[in-house]
């Protein structure tokens, strides 16, 4: 019998992952609420995939599942941890990546499963081209790993270093709330004197 997937995501263009699994004939459910724990007992979920999802999982819900929780997160962990990370990564210099993790009770700061990192061209990418390339980069190691975290034939590893963090309230503050993501992002460095 296959393990219920249960896919948490707030954010359209992670249907296409959805998608992929349902292709795939697993046992996957979608959902965009607040998870709690009566909502987990209720679906029994095997595995729980998070992707782009806002909400924090709580460890009651972590404990439930065995601790079978993946996030897809658009960066090199432990690097740009939270929100925005890929703005984040151009705008302090940092490694740029995607990485799968385990959830902990941290925010991001669970084991690596896997990870890759990406390098750009800043004089010739936006923050849309790179925000859109990381996540086609996600999306392609969830897929060609899938089989392996499913059946639970992964290695993992913790984070090294202290690396970053940031949350929503760090962008609006530092940009005001808004910014043009198409962009060339060195000349959106150099117009901010960074």
């Amino acid at each position: 019998m296959k393990k219920k997937i249960l896919f948490l995501t707030n954010n359209n263009s992670s249907l296409a992952l959805y998608e992929w699994l349902v292709k795939h004939n697993e046992n996957v459910v979608l959902y965009t609420g607040k998870l709690n724990i009566d909502t987990t007992i209720q679906y029994r979920p095997g595995i729980i995939i998070s992707y782009n999802y806002k909400y924090i999982i709580s460890q009651e819900v972590i404990n439930y599942v065995d601790g079978e929780i993946f996030n897809l997160h658009i960066s090199l962990l432990p690097w740009n941890r939270g929100a925005s990370p890929n703005y984040w990564s151009f705008i302090e210099n940092t490694p740029k990546g995607a990485s799968i993790h385990k959830v902990d009770s941290g925010l991001d700061t669970g084991d690596i499963v896997v990870q890759e990192e990406l390098f750009f061209d800043e004089k010739s990418e936006s923050f849309l081209s790179t925000y859109g390339k990381l996540h086609e980069k996600i999306k392609l190691l969830f897929m060609e790993n899938w089989d392996n975290i499913k059946n639970g034939d992964y290695s993992q590893k913790k984070q090294d270093g202290k690396g970053s963090f940031h949350t929503i309230k760090d962008f609006q503050s530092f940009t005001g709330g808004s910014i043009d993501w198409e962009e060339n992002i060195a000349s959106y460095k150099t117009r901010m004197g960074i």
